[in-house]
């Protein structure tokens, strides 16, 4: 038997949206848009960075509103459960230049993400994509190393993820993804997310070693 290794999306299910948090700083309501939204990944990204051109925004100006983010009440409790557990690995499209300061709250999981291209200016210049259909390669990945998969996001980014592994979960995802995809459980909270972890395990684990505190 594999031994149980879990993908968590990490926007919308351990921190906030960057990109919303970054519309809210600055006023600037186009860059609201995530892929919880639009699905074509590439699109959003091109909407994006000619949004920071017309504002004149770069790296530090995003990594300012970054600075003052807190992970999703409860979150470090329930990835602490989960690392306890679970081999535990954060499959994101966010970038590295981004999740510094969120990973430190975080108490620094494993993280796979992209690459921001960066001028010397601050301004963002582009972006470099490490694999196509990232999520969905390393849950693919992980299956040639004989693991059982678990995964969990809430976007149409995280589909292809959630669909390959052995058991996916969507996390507060928006009516329409949920409507789109109506194969992919849904949870709301830590505490469903948790107990359908450990109902989907071949193992018999529990709660413990964390609090009795629910989440």
């Amino acid at each position: 038997m594999g031994m149980e290794i879990a993908c968590f999306d990490l926007e919308g299910v351990f921190v906030p949206e960057i990109w919303i948090s970054v519309a809210e700083q600055t006023g600037i309501d186009q860059l609201r848009l995530t892929t919880r939204d639009v699905s074509d990944y590439d699109q959003l990204m091109h909407h994006r960075l000619g949004i920071l051109a017309e504002y004149g925004l770069g790296l530090p100006d995003i990594q300012n509103v970054i600075a003052r983010l807190n992970p999703l009440p409860g979150a470090r409790e329930f990835l602490a459960w989960a690392r306890t557990w679970f081999q535990v690995v954060i499959v994101s499209d966010t970038f590295y230049e981004f999740a510094g300061p969120l990973m430190k709250q975080l108490d620094y999981p494993v993280l796979l993400c992209h690459n921001l291209e960066v001028d010397q200016s601050g301004a963002i210049t582009g972006y470099a994509i490490r694999l196509a259909e990232q999520k969905q390669a390393i849950v693919k990945g992980f299956h040639s190393l004989n693991f059982s998969v678990f995964a969990v996001g809430d976007s149409y980014n995280d589909t292809g993820m959630l669909r390959e592994a052995d058991h996916g979960f969507l996390f507060n995802p928006p009516r329409r993804v949920a409507e789109e995809f109506p194969d992919l459980p849904v949870t709301t909270s830590y505490a469903e997310l948790q107990d359908g972890f450990v109902q989907a395990s071949s193992r018999s684990i529990g709660v413990q070693p964390m609090s009795p505190v629910r989440l």
